[in-house]
């Protein structure tokens, strides 16, 4: 038989989910069921209540926590690499092929990719990498049309120009000049995807397409207490503020990390924004290692980057 990927932990009992879902604070599992405390409203022996089951709402919040998060930001890791590589090869490279490139990203944004996610994940036996590439696949596009504006105008900077005259190959200059100054961009845009990513984990996961019995993310949360919203309202109002508190706490961090270097390419002599095309990308005021065309060789310098 072929090898195969690592599975999601199935209906194998609370021992496989613990290798996903990993130890909770406390004496509660949050994988057990408890038949004489069902459906118990928050208290001091259970601070979130229970659930139909009496399984600890508290306990499988935390345990559910950790998964969406690892999820998220495993996710958000192969975004990066993705968007990262794609879109510095596009603005390097410039001309027909940055244009074709570009265009493959428009016809990508242009699909219901959602859609085809749950499509793959529904056709396909599900694993944890499938989970992760699907999830990756799905946010990264944003991310490559930030670094490639950001990428074309940074190939006419005086050190790029300086280290193809030196006789540097593309991948010496993309490997040892353009990436390093892109990556500070890429870091400040992964702190905006990452809540993304969660977030389409949760909303799969609310599906019945993330994670099976008896291994709950959020997602899983949020459909259990949707069922039980009549008589035990607390089992989906928990598990939805912590993941608000969650998104909220990320976007929040990914916004002041744009601010904060958007700040300091300032004081560097640079543009606000990071110039036009980074800015077109991003929004108004997002672009970050925003020196002029004049100037970026003295930052990159400063960077330690030459």
């Amino acid at each position: 038989m072929a090898a195969r990927g690592p599975r999601l932990p199935d209906r194998a009992g609370p021992d496989a989910a613990a290798g996903v879902g990993g130890p909770v604070a406390g004496r509660a599992d949050p994988h057990r069921p408890n038949w004489e405390a069902l459906s118990q409203a928050p208290s001091w022996a259970h601070l979130f209540g229970t659930d139909a089951i009496g399984r600890d709402v508290f306990a499988r919040v935390l345990a559910g926590g950790r998964l969406s998060l690892g999820i998220g930001i495993l996710a958000s890791l192969i975004a990066l690499v993705l968007g990262l590589g794609y879109g510095a090869l596009a603005g390097y490279l410039g001309g027909f092929i940055e244009r074709a490139m570009v265009r493959v990203l428009d016809v990508m944004s242009a699909l219901p990719f959602l859609l085809l996610v749950i499509l793959l994940l529904t056709l396909f036996e599900r694993s944890l990498w499938l989970l992760l590439g699907a999830i990756g696949g799905y946010v990264w596009i944003d991310l490559a049309r930030v670094v490639r504006a950001e990428a074309a105008r940074l190939r006419e900077a005086p050190f790029v120009l300086a280290a193809r005259a030196a006789g540097a190959s593309t991948s010496q200059v993309l490997r040892w000049h353009l990436l390093p100054n892109l990556l500070p961009l890429a870091l400040v845009y992964l702190g905006l995807i990452l809540p993304q990513a969660i977030l389409v984990e949760s909303f799969l996961g609310f599906l019945g397409l993330s994670v099976d019995e008896p291994a709950a993310s959020w997602g899983t949360l949020l459909a259990e207490g949707a069922q039980e919203i009549d008589h035990a309202p607390w089992t989906l109002l928990f598990p939805a503020l912590f993941l608000t508190a969650t998104l909220a706490a990320f976007q929040f961090l990914g916004d002041g990390l744009r601010d904060w270097l958007d700040v300091s390419g300032r004081t560097d002599g640079g543009l606000p924004g990071g110039g036009a095309d980074a800015g077109a990308g991003m929004g108004p005021g997002v672009g970050v290692g925003g020196a002029k065309a004049g100037g970026g060789a003295g930052a990159a310098v400063r960077g330690g980057v030459l």
